[in-house]
């Protein structure tokens, strides 16, 4: 009753704007709100194929429905429970080119026109409950117990996947509304067992999980392990681009933006591993997994699977990568190189010139290795950076994926490409969103994470740079590093170059706008990061690298901040304890008006400078305590060491770390200025110095005049310090690597400096006017 009279109310009734094409148009827009609201409450109309064919037909053409409605009734006929779905097929046809016009216009220049539609086929597709009966006919024979299942045709599974995902592009709402339905969820992942319909369900399974609220659990893909295994190479690699979403923390992107007060908080909140952690841990244990993933990283283009396959591929699945503008340039590609072999080859036989169209072009090859290369290379590198760290290292040296990207380096990741369509469309080739790029960036992600911290950073050289390090020790008269006597021979890189070596050839050449510098120097900066290296340290000094990055900040007068910090922050790990390294510094900034020059680029952003100088005063203290010649003839030579011997410019620096960070707000970040702080009192407190530094901080606040201002701030940033460090998952081996002082030193240090004990002359309440006193207030985030 309640469906009829609601059918009967839309139909429109006597009064005003009852009848005409206005009270038609007005019926269609009733009909719409009906149903809207029917299946946001549940009650009278929820789906079309509760209102009649005749008022259907009857509002179709003024209302703009292009047959959806009608066709979707005839399609809920078709698909009762005990239908051989024989006749869907044929709905759906009608159906399909109606949506899938729309979701072109949609990624592509159209997009806003088809925006602007008032109902655009999408939305009446959905609205009069098509998305809801596509779903009830994929999952049909999942949810009949009989005997004998319900047959589905791979065809009619491919095209109800192709409509919802069209639906899921255009109308708002959809595919958040699937992502919520979990049972749907893992069923579309048993649909990628089949061959035939594995591009259709990948591509909306990653539309769904990328706005899922809750990640998934791979444990509860049924037959995870089995399905995997069945997968080719290219399904494992559009895989990776599903296993991404679900291994990656949510806050991955903007990770040193979140304060550590926000984080601490959560992490007590989650006491567990999280969604993410355990799903790394699942795809672990999946057997040759990993190895697999390395071969797909390392294949060489030439190793790839024939034509047919792959164009068959891009036939079916427009919307590879992000959007269907990839296909634009594929095949802008593939035109131009079969113009061009068509008209070189015009005077052979008409069967030659159909062989060639019928090829693969090698710069479509190139690019579809690229794109999956980036799947597979995020894949690895977030699994690095994991928990299972230790055990993801020893299974990637183990498969040679080092040794395997250094020989595509130049072939491949860095290759020189002609200027044409290897762009996607609407972009030029330096721009960020081109798979050549983003290939780039991947790769020296992977190496960042690779290196940092890691005695297998050593596999990045090849057998020559390896006896050169143990050359370079015994010539300093200095023993080897553990971790170069041990590296597997067999598992480093071959040919005349290592990967850190192209690396660096690449770095020197890259232009002074390029946004690569930023990653090839955090790349290069995580190989010396840990335990100061001599040798790792004079490798890269005898390739130039200190003249080169002294280049870009100084004479090239670099403007971008992550880029200054990721120099200042390789100069710093270069620089660190070596003498002959501030000896080279001397000789490249060899005027005052560089130096100055230099001395502005620091002074222009302590938070991205702060790590070069802890690593200048932390090596002015160990040469000053040095009685070599060579030390001394430096230390009265070198510009920089002579102005970090000051005192008023140490208190200075002192000043301005403690002054632009506080508690609240405190990121991974800027963290480092409070730990180079804390560097420099400590090597005062092994003078017998920290009195006069305290003195001189309370001396330059009263000269600010705003007595306290500083030292209630270092009061609450130690407190947190304690708080955030002293935590027991916390691992301090970094602080006391960089620095080479113990950790117990570092806690001795902040426990003198807080004391409550107002008497004490290395206490920070000693300084504080009792007036000015704030050192009891609460920081905890809420």
């Amino acid at each position: 009753m309640a469906a009829a009279a609601a059918a009967a109310a839309a139909a429109g009734g006597p009064g005003p704007g009852g009848g005409g094409r206005r009270g038609a148009r007005r019926a269609a827009t009733n009909i719409l709100a009906q149903l809207r609201h029917g299946q946001l409450s549940g009650r009278g109309l929820t789906r079309g194929a509760q209102i009649t064919e005749a008022l259907l037909k009857e509002r179709d053409k003024q209302a703009k429905w292009n047959g959806i409605p009608l066709l979707l009734q005839k399609l809920y006929e078709q698909s009762h429970p005990n239908s051989d779905f024989s006749q869907c097929q044929s709905i759906l046809k009608e159906i399909s080119p109606l949506l899938s016009m729309e979701a072109m216009a949609f990624v592509t220049e159209d997009r806003k026109a088809a925006q602007e539609s008032t109902f655009p086929n999408t939305y009446t597709f959905d609205l009069f409950g098509g998305v809801d009966l596509l779903v009830e006919i994929l999952m049909r024979p999942t949810l009949i117990t009989q005997k004998k299942k319900q047959k589905i045709s791979d065809d009619l599974i491919k095209d109800c996947l192709s409509i919802l995902y069209n639906t899921c592009i255009c109308t708002e709402g959809v595919t958040r509304r699937l992502a919520e339905r979990n049972d749907f969820v893992l069923f579309l992942f048993t649909l990628m067992t089949n061959k035939k319909t594995f591009l259709q369900t990948a591509t909306l399974i990653e539309d769904i999980l990328g706005v899922k609220k809750e990640m998934i659990q791979l444990d509860d893909i049924p037959n995870l392990s089995s399905l995997v295994s069945s997968f080719d190479q290219q399904q494992l690699a559009n895989f990776c681009r599903i296993l991404a979403v679900t291994i990656s923390e949510l806050d991955t992107g903007s990770d040193d933006k979140h304060t550590l007060l926000a984080k601490n908080a959560q992490q007590k909140k989650n006491l567990g591993p999280s969604r993410a952690e355990i799903n790394q841990a699942t795809l672990l244990n999946i057997p040759g997994f990993i190895e697999r993933l390395c071969k797909l990283a390392t294949r060489k283009v030439s190793e790839t699977t024939g034509t047919s396959s792959f164009l068959q591929e891009l036939e079916e699945w427009y919307t590879w990568l992000d959007n269907a503008l990839v296909l634009d340039a594929l095949m802008r590609v593939a035109n131009e190189e079969a113009e061009q072999s068509s008209t070189e080859s015009s005077d052979e036989s008409g069967l030659a010139n159909t062989s060639t169209r019928t090829q693969l072009p090698q710069s479509m090859k190139i690019m579809h290795e690229i794109m999956y290369k980036l799947e597979v290379l995020y894949v690895l590198c977030v699994l690095l950076m994991g928990r299972q760290r230790n055990q993801v290292h020893k299974m990637i040296a183990e498969f040679k994926l080092i040794p395997g990207l250094n020989n595509l380096f130049d072939k491949l990741i860095w290759r020189k490409h002609s200027a044409s369509a290897l762009v996607l469309h609407g972009h030029n080739q330096n721009c960020d969103c081109s798979p050549d790029i983003t290939l780039k960036i991947q790769f020296l992600r992977l190496l960042q994470s690779f290196s940092d911290h890691h005695e297998n950073k050593y596999l990045l050289l090849n057998s020559q740079e390896l006896n050169e390090l143990s050359a370079i020790s015994h010539k300093a008269n200095i023993p080897e590093v553990d971790a170069v006597v041990n590296t597997d021979r067999s598992l480093v890189c071959d040919g005349k170059r290592g990967l850190l070596t192209r690396l660096l050839q690449v770095m020197k050449k890259e232009p002074a706008e390029s946004s690569f510098r930023f990653w090839q120097a955090r790349a290069v900066e995580s190989f010396l990061r840990g335990t100061t290296s001599y040798a790792d340290q004079m490798f890269l000094l005898k390739r130039g690298l200190l003249e080169h990055i002294l280049y870009c900040i100084v004479d090239s007068e670099c403007k971008s901040r992550d880029v200054l910090q990721s120099y200042f922050d390789l100069l710093g790990e270069l620089m660190k304890f070596n003498i002959d390294a501030f000896k080279r510094f001397n000789k490249y900034i060899n005027t005052d008006e560089k130096f100055q020059t230099f001395l502005n680029q620091i002074n222009s952003s302590l938070v991205d400078s702060n790590m070069l100088v802890r690593c200048i005063t932390l090596s002015l203290d160990r040469f000053e305590n040095q009685s070599d010649a060579k030390v001394a003839e430096v230390l009265s030579e070198c510009r920089l060491l002579s102005y970090m011997s000051q005192m008023s410019m140490r208190m200075s620096f002192l000043f301005r770390l403690i002054n632009i960070i506080h508690v609240q707000t405190l990121t991974q970040e800027n963290v480092s200025c409070l730990n180079t702080s804390l560097v420099i009192l400590m090597l005062a407190r092994r003078k017998e110095k920290l009195p006069f530094y305290l003195r001189t901080l309370q001396q330059m606040e009263y000269t600010e005049k705003y007595p306290g201002f500083i030292l209630n701030n270092f009061h609450s940033l130690l407190r947190f310090w304690q708080q955030h460090y002293l935590n027991k998952d916390k691992d301090s081996t970094c602080l006391e690597n960089s620095s080479c002082i113990s950790f117990t030193y570092w806690k001795e240090t902040v426990s003198i400096l807080l004391s409550p004990d107002r008497t004490s002359p290395c206490a920070i309440v000693s300084y504080i006017d009792e007036a000015y006193m704030d050192i009891d207030r609460d920081f905890s985030e809420e």
